[in-house]
């Protein structure tokens, strides 16, 4: 499949290092002042931007939560809570996302979180082989098969994507 990177650099990568799963590590050029993270990394990676995810933080019942999305669409909240066994979601203050997760905006990955919380991915992912997420910086994504990633954050598989972004 994949190279392992054997450099760790950002907490993912870290975490896939000791986890001992294959994957790739894609860094590219951020630009400054782009805030469509996802699909700038597509861009720039040349890959189909079906097969980027990104990933959003959730509070859902005043606890956080994280829902991994293609990045050409948009979280559905109340799939997302019902996904959970919850009523409600709501986005997380960006303040609040970035100091639990220890990572910036457009840079938040589902791997190496500061603090771990429970996980919704897409069903999406599971049409690919491998997807891409944000490797824990701006202009980094890792590649990985979506069942590592399940299995690594102990996500939930649900249909959490509308399309359109």
């Amino acid at each position: 499949m994949k190279h392992k990177v054997a450099a760790a650099g950002t907490p993912a990568l870290v975490a896939l290092t000791a986890a001992g799963v294959d994957f790739t590590a894609h860094p590219y050029t951020h630009e400054p002042g782009v805030t469509q993270y996802g699909l700038e990394a597509a861009a720039a990676l040349e890959v189909s931007p079906a097969k980027v995810f990104k990933t959003l933080m959730v509070e859902v019942d005043g606890s956080l939560s994280a829902a991994v999305v293609p990045v050409t669409g948009t979280l559905d909240l109340k799939a997302f809570a019902a996904s959970l066994g919850k009523k409600r979601a709501a986005m997380a203050a960006p303040a609040l996302a970035e100091k639990r997760t220890g990572y910036v905006l457009g840079g938040i990955s589902p791997l190496g979180q500061r603090h771990p919380v429970p996980t919704v991915i897409d069903d999406s992912a599971l049409t690919h082989s491998t997807i891409l997420v944000s490797g824990g910086k701006r202009g980094l994504d890792v590649e990985l098969s979506p069942t590592d990633l399940i299995r690594l954050t102990g996500a939930i598989i649900g249909p959490i994507g509308l399309p359109g972004g």
